[in-house]
């Protein structure tokens, strides 16, 4: 009998025969006492950027099975590296010495038998989060469109694939060619969809799905692939509640089955699910400050999963507002009216499937007038067409030119007597900031160009700069130094600002700001460069940075910590006012304090007195999250299901949301008295 050739498929039967049950506890990921770089640390090439070691000896393993399962979750602080940490489990950054990593449990016959190709650690660990091409698929690695508003147009291109398309890998130009569009266990199929509540999405093209909608498409097609291992960098990020309180379940049981197993990352203020049982803590100085079992991690601050948002003790709202009610502002002419608005696309109704009758009339569709000097919430479920009605507003959609929506008065075409007003002149008008523009914005301006860029007709044509606009970036780069320069040095001691000698420094909480400083490092330093939540900031900045007569903060803070998230807040409102007189840890329980900002930090400090948000202007807020609706909002507006007939519900708070008690879960569970006023309120 002929000898089988080496190489053949009678190999993995010759595997078989000599493994042992040991494999099954060998670890899927062991490194021990290892260092990471992004690049390698003896490289002398001139543009090599700073390359600081990364979790310098790190000792960390997940068991392949394990009698009591391990259920990781990674936590810190923006900027602290939990991206990066779940990178270096996929196997990703150069590990020093290189034998301090390795994946046991993916070179054992057990792996080979179930499917080869999770040999590979980029097959075996799959990630689903926001960052770069590996984020999951969508609209991070696939072909795009050229412009924001293409989302929007009715005509269907070849690119535009559905999510079932995805969701089978079916999303190729040319599948027949490159050998996708694999087929799917049609059980499995049917479950995920199931699971993840995406039975009347399958059909919708991918660039049509909202931003709750993508991350749960993202999870389900990695839940497909049957990976040994799922990283979640912060997977409840843009969700709303209800998508929320059902996708902890789901990733609870899939844990207990470790089909697959499942670590998350998530920010202090996060909940932690209660069937998390061990934890990583980082510090801001990429290493890692608490490795072990859950009930013993230094996370005072990080609140247990809940459904409730505990009303806070102290009498001012996290940006500084006093917990009780104020002079209502002085409202100005309208910015914003809308009358029967409904967007279809063909039969499906996406935005005012509604009607409502008011004084014996019938009204169909979406009746909204925003004002100068209102400030507003806009919050509903996933794919309720929230950021549809943005697109409206900011004239992203196409539709926002035939529909009756006037804007600053005047409507999107001429009308006889009324000229219409051009996108360039609302965008002059309009501050935005939203994941949509995240996805389209060139990562390859610098910092100060992106944020200079407020002033362009175009995200890459060249701003309209003056001296004065210069010296305001200056201030804005100068006062969130320490949250966007990698390499701002803290000092060891937090100088008080009314100390004598010291008034060009200034603290903020454990964070301190030199205005005596240059600011040419944001001239050099990427926007890719940044990590999630400092191109977060810097869109949030770029929104606000020439005052705009209409400010829309479409999640604006997801993605930041509760720290850098309050500095935002109170920025926003308070401008270069007030700052934080000490630290905060506790993100519900904390006794918040401020202290005004003295003269002489501008008079002789080269930094510009900034004002918060003018009676001139509004505000359009959009949130799933209660801790990231700014104070100073009091009108709010809930869209229903889109599917639905129900109608979007309107309300007014008498003070910050964070002073009324259970007034988040009111807005959402309808129970919460709507009020009805002039021009549709």
């Amino acid at each position: 009998m002929r000898r089988p050739i080496a190489g053949t498929k009678q190999i993995p039967f010759l595997l078989r025969a000599y493994s042992t049950r040991s494999d099954r506890y060998k670890p899927i990921v062991s490194i021990t006492n290892a260092t990471f770089y992004r690049h390698h640390p003896a490289s002398t090439a001139p543009d090599t950027p700073s390359n600081p070691a990364i979790f310098p000896g790190l000792t960390f393993a997940l068991p392949s099975a394990s009698p009591d399962p391990q259920n990781w979750a990674i936590v810190g602080l923006s900027s602290t590296g939990k991206t990066t940490f779940l990178e270096i489990l996929r196997g990703q950054h150069l590990c020093i010495p290189p034998t301090a990593r390795s994946f046991p449990f993916l070179a054992s016959p057990e792996i080979e038998r179930k499917d080869h190709r999770l040999r590979i650690p980029f097959r075996a660990i799959q990630y689903v989060g926001h960052a770069g091409k590996y984020a999951g698929g969508l609209r991070s690695g696939n072909t795009a469109g050229a412009y924001l508003s293409a989302r929007y147009e009715s005509r269907r291109e070849a690119t535009d694939f559905t999510v079932r398309d995805y969701l089978t890998d079916n999303v190729d130009l040319n599948p027949t060619e490159t050998g996708k569009g694999i087929s799917r266990n049609n059980a499995a199929l049917k479950r995920v969809i199931t699971d993840l509540n995406l039975g009347a999405l399958v059909r919708m093209p991918v660039d049509n799905l909202s931003n709750g909608q993508i991350r749960r498409a993202k999870i389900a097609k990695a839940l497909l692939d049957k990976p040994e291992v799922l990283l979640l960098d912060e997977p409840f990020m843009g969700l709303d509640p209800p998508t929320r309180e059902t996708l902890s379940p789901l990733l609870h049981n899939l844990a207990e089955a470790q089909a697959p197993r499942i670590i998350l990352s998530l920010r202090p203020q996060d909940p932690l699910p209660e069937w998390i049982t061990h934890v990583v803590v980082l510090d801001p100085e990429l290493r890692v400050a608490y490795q072990g079992i859950k009930k013993e991690a230094p996370i005072k601050g990080q609140k247990r999963a809940s459904k409730r948002w505990r009303t806070p003790s102290t009498p001012f709202s996290r940006d500084g507002l006093p917990l009780y009610d104020e002079a209502p502002p002085s409202l100005g002419e309208p910015i914003i009216q809308m009358h029967d608005v409904v967007v279809r696309y063909g039969d499906r109704t996406v935005l005012g499937n509604w009607q409502e009758t008011d004084d014996g009339e019938v009204r169909h569709g979406l009746h909204w007038t925003v004002r100068r000097g209102e400030r507003w919430g806009v919050f509903g479920p996933n794919g309720s067409g929230k950021t549809t009605l943005l697109s409206l507003i900011c004239s992203d959609h196409p539709q926002s030119y035939s529909l009756p929506i006037t804007l600053f008065s005047r409507p999107r075409l001429p009308r006889p007597g009324t000229p219409g007003i051009s996108i360039f002149d609302l965008q002059s008008r309009i501050g935005h900031s939203s994941p949509e523009i995240h996805n389209f914005f060139p990562k390859s301006l610098s910092l100060r160009r992106t944020i200079e860029s407020a002033w362009s007709d175009t995200f890459l044509s060249p701003p309209n700069l003056t001296y004065e606009r210069d010296e305001l970036v200056d201030t804005y780069l100068k006062w969130f130094e320490p949250d966007l320069n990698p390499h701002f040095q803290r000092p060891e001691t937090i100088p008080r600002i009314d100390q004598p000698g010291r008034i060009n420094r200034l603290g903020h909480g454990k964070q301190t700001l030199d205005f005596d400083n240059s600011t040419d490092w944001a001239g050099t330093l990427a926007f890719a460069s940044l990590p999630f939540s400092g191109q977060r900031l810097a869109l949030f900045l770029r929104a606000l940075i020439k005052k705009p007569d209409l400010v829309v903060l479409d999640e604006a803070f997801s993605g930041m910590d509760a720290a850098l998230r309050d500095k935002c807040l109170l920025f926003l409102t308070w401008g270069t006012n007030k700052v934080f007189s000490r630290s905060m840890v506790d993100a519900t329980n904390r006794s918040i304090r401020y202290r005004d900002v003295p003269e002489l930090i501008f008079s002789r400090g080269r930094l510009e007195r900034v004002q918060g948000l003018e009676e001139r202007q509004a505000l359009i807020v959009v949130s799933h999250v209660a801790e990231e609706v700014p104070g100073v909002v009091r009108d709010w507006l809930c869209l229903p299901e889109a599917a639905g007939a129900e109608q979007a519900r309107f309300g007014r708070l008498d003070c910050p949301l964070e002073g009324v008690e259970g007034g988040w879960e009111r807005i959402w569970d309808g129970t919460s008295k709507g009020t009805k006023g002039r021009d549709g309120r």
